[in-house]
């Protein structure tokens, strides 16, 4: 959580989110094993499994007085979306920057979530960024410094296909931004409330 002292009120860094079950976390950290070992693997800053998600919208600071009626407006577009198959699936990356793994199944109730996920923010009165066709990924690694050769990666992870999920919820997570100043060190994300999909 974090405060001003501008006189603004408090705020909290927020994005709405799938999550994996552990099922198919314990499945996708076994096939990465191997990826650790490649040649410019220790260029990358590895994302912890307990974090790992697929993003479907991101708030960035949303005012704590705006957080009841975005909170309101989620569970509405939760209940109005059915429960889909999901899994993980296959890799890519941006650039040198950020290796991901990818996403099979209901894609496109995945894409609706995500934009139900987008309005309720908009309705809510946050400003969001320009609407963009949405791409599921779950970040893997992010670059230290310069950008990284990611194409033994994406190759070595090309061919996965983890076990199918039911996604039942969509779930509000806060993303705890370090203040330590230790370089290097990663946000922290903590499940703020979570919402039945389709009812």
């Amino acid at each position: 959580m974090s405060s001003h002292s501008s006189g603004r009120p408090p705020t909290q860094r927020l994005f709405a989110a799938v999550l994996p079950p552990a099922e198919a976390v314990a499945e996708l950290r076994t096939a990465l094993a191997p990826l650790h070992a490649l040649p410019g693997s220790q260029g990358l800053r590895w994302t912890r499994p307990a974090d790992w998600h697929f993003t479907l919208a991101f708030y960035g600071e949303v005012p704590e007085d705006v957080l009841p009626e975005l909170s309101v407006r989620l569970e509405r577009a939760a209940h109005r979306t059915e429960t889909l198959p999901l899994r993980i699936h296959g890799a890519g990356h941006f650039g040198g920057r950020a290796l991901w793994a990818g996403a099979a199944g209901g894609l496109d109730m995945l894409r609706l979530l995500a934009e139900r996920a987008d309005a309720a923010a908009r309705r809510a009165g946050l400003p969001m960024e320009e609407h963009r066709r949405y791409s599921p990924h779950l970040t893997l690694a992010r670059s230290r410094r310069a950008e990284v050769d990611l194409r033994p990666f994406t190759a070595a992870l090309a061919g996965f296909e983890g076990r199918r999920w039911e996604v039942e919820e969509l779930t509000l997570v806060r993303s705890n931004l370090p203040d330590s100043g230790v370089p290097g060190e990663r946000p922290g994300y903590e499940e703020v409330r979570a919402w039945p999909l389709g009812r």
